[in-house]
């Protein structure tokens, strides 16, 4: 997601509830702390009980993280950007919630890959989110292609990410791996100021000039 101001994106009731939380599990604390008080610079940091949970989280702290809830607290969870526990490690934590019995609340928010979807033309009745494709160029060119029979077998639109400082590099590998007629949809910086979200054949971006250098984006294939 874009660096937008919480109210620009966020409805009333999910600003209401986290200035009433006071226990929160959050990817990145630095980030999480900056948001909450774009929030409400009211409220102080310091009172808040915060811990992290990432992709170096060990999976045996998880279920601690809930002992909050066993004293009748409330927990927030925020993501780094984007929707928690949607392609997010905040989904262990829910997952360990749902185990132990605990209400699970999901509060409406943007989700950058639906978004992008919605944007593309592409296909919304069918499709997968796959990640990451792998660094190694032989794995990577096998993950493309597979994705190309995906689109072609099933109808099936393709969504996908990369490291921001790798975007440009993604498209040229694209455009030198897949058909030239298939299409390409790159929604960068979604809801924020310089947002921008472009579907073309992927032979008119082997010519068309772009730079998504460090840019938050989202990557979408169809035919």
């Amino acid at each position: 997601m874009g660096d937008t101001r919480p109210d620009e994106v966020l409805p009333a009731r999910n600003l209401e509830a986290i200035k009433s939380v006071r226990y929160f599990v959050v990817e990145n604390l630095r980030s999480a702390r900056r948001f909450l008080k774009s929030v409400d610079r009211n409220i102080c940091i310091d009172d808040l009980n915060m811990v992290e949970l990432n992709e170096h989280t060990p999976a045996a702290d998880v279920e601690a993280m809930l002992d909050p809830l066993a004293a009748g607290h409330d927990i927030g969870v925020i993501s780094e950007a984007g929707c928690p526990a949607v392609a997010d490690p905040g989904a262990d934590l829910v997952a360990a919630a749902q185990r132990r019995g605990y209400e699970v609340v999901p509060l409406v928010g943007p989700s950058s890959i639906i978004m992008s979807l919605m944007a593309s033309g592409f296909n919304g009745q069918s499709f997968a989110f796959v990640g990451y494709l792998p660094v190694e160029a032989s794995r990577r060119a096998a993950a493309m292609k597979t994705m190309q029979q995906e689109i072609r077998s099933r109808r099936r639109t393709q969504i996908f990410i990369e490291t921001p400082y790798r975007n440009n590099r993604l498209i040229d590998e694209l455009t030198r791996t897949l058909p030239g007629d298939m299409l390409l949809c790159v929604a960068s910086d979604i809801t924020g100021p310089q947002q921008q979200i472009v579907t073309l054949p992927l032979s008119q971006w082997r010519a068309r000039t772009y730079d998504y250098n460090k840019r938050p984006t989202i990557f979408l294939l169809y035919s």
